[in-house]
């Protein structure tokens, strides 16, 4: 029953802050973020938030820029979801797509041969 509910909340969450980056946030360097996952702990104390960027030249500066107002998104959060605790956020960009791409190259040269 509690992993249904996380898994409710991660869905809730990817979906608010995506909303709140793109309507909310002044800074020009999250304008162009993708939000693709929220893990929260089962205590809700702490959410990892991964995110893509288009221009991978600007992963660093969008990371730390992201985590500078990571308390400004969880304060949106708690206004917005109705939940005891807001979790902390901590922003980690999500290396699942270069990954997919590496492999999708790799079979690609296997097929070539």
């Amino acid at each position: 029953m509690a992993n249904i509910k996380i898994e409710r909340l991660n869905h809730t969450f990817m979906e608010e802050i995506s909303s709140i980056l793109m309507t909310e946030v002044k800074d020009e360097d999250i304008k162009f973020v993708t939000i693709t996952g929220v893990d929260i702990t089962n205590d809700l104390s702490f959410a990892k938030v991964y995110f893509t960027v288009l221009d991978e030249s600007k992963k660093e500066t969008t990371l730390e820029a992201l985590n500078g107002a990571s308390h400004f998104i969880r304060g949106k959060l708690s206004e917005r979801i109705e939940i005891r605790h807001t979790p902390e956020l901590k922003f980690l960009y999500d290396e699942s797509i270069a990954y997919g791409e590496h492999i999708e190259n790799i079979i690609e040269q296997i097929n070539k041969n």
